[in-house]
């Protein structure tokens, strides 16, 4: 009796040593868009797998020059595909780990009723001080709205107004602060149980390129565990079901 009890202890304690020698940590640089999804799909990942998520959002330019420089990032989420693949391309991220994890949505916003129509031609009427959007030499959709107020016509007239936020979470923040009536930002950071609060329009996705937003393990996190269970768990039903409900594309 008391060989099978010690025989059991010892088996329960070899267990929690291998659980704890396979669980480990991933260093995850997040587009800023994609806060809230990855919030939600870390904690989902971490019950599943018992690997632990660090992630830290930012702009994906911003990212870039700092991985560059040796920033200890394992994976990135970025805001388009052509980060991803600049890194893989000077060897700073594994070759063939790059895939779309969703399709980005942009939207034009207020965070008041009655000030953004459905058609977006606030944007040719005017009225307003100032109009948010992140920054587009770091940010894609910075750079997408730019473009759709390029394609619009409207660019030129608007540009004194335009306030540039760090990234597209800083963006949304001046928005609902009040200090723009208006601004750019992801469908994803406005949309709540289905719904958008204040008042929006959907830009068109004619009037912009597609915002493909691709993963990729980096060069630090090739051969991590960890590293490549999170780019097998964002391909999976969970991670897509929970992407879908943000309103992005995939």
């Amino acid at each position: 009796m008391k060989i099978s009890r010690r025989s059991s202890l010892l088996l329960i304690a070899l267990i929690g040593t291998l659980s704890q020698a396979h669980a480990d940590e991933v260093s995850v640089a997040v587009a800023a868009n994609f806060t809230a999804p990855m919030q939600q799909i870390a904690a989902e990942f971490e019950k599943a797998t018992g690997h632990k998520v660090v992630a830290s959002y930012g702009a994906t330019g911003k990212f870039y020059a700092q991985i560059k420089n040796g920033a200890p990032f394992e994976v990135l989420l970025a805001a388009d595909d052509e980060t991803p693949a600049k890194l893989a391309a000077e060897n700073a991220a594994v070759a063939g780990s790059q895939f779309t994890y969703a399709i980005g949505k942009l939207v034009l916003w207020s965070a008041k009723q009655a000030v953004v129509d459905g058609k977006g031609e606030v944007l040719k009427q005017g009225g307003f001080d100032h109009i948010a959007l992140a920054n587009p030499k770091l940010a894609p959709y910075g750079a997408a709205a730019v473009q759709a107020m390029k394609t619009l016509g409207v660019y030129d007239a608007l540009q004194p107004k335009i306030v540039t936020a760090e990234n597209i979470t800083q963006a949304h923040q001046f928005i609902s602060s009040g200090n723009a009536l208006l601004g750019f930002v992801a469908l994803s950071q406005v949309l709540k149980d289905g719904k958008i609060e204040g008042s929006a329009w959907m830009v068109p996705a004619s009037l912009y390129p597609p915002i493909r937003q691709d993963a990729v393990i980096l060069e630090k996190g090739k051969g991590k565990p960890a590293a490549e269970a999170l780019m097998k768990y964002l391909k999976g039903d969970k991670a897509r079901a929970i992407i879908k409900s943000f309103g992005y594309g995939l």
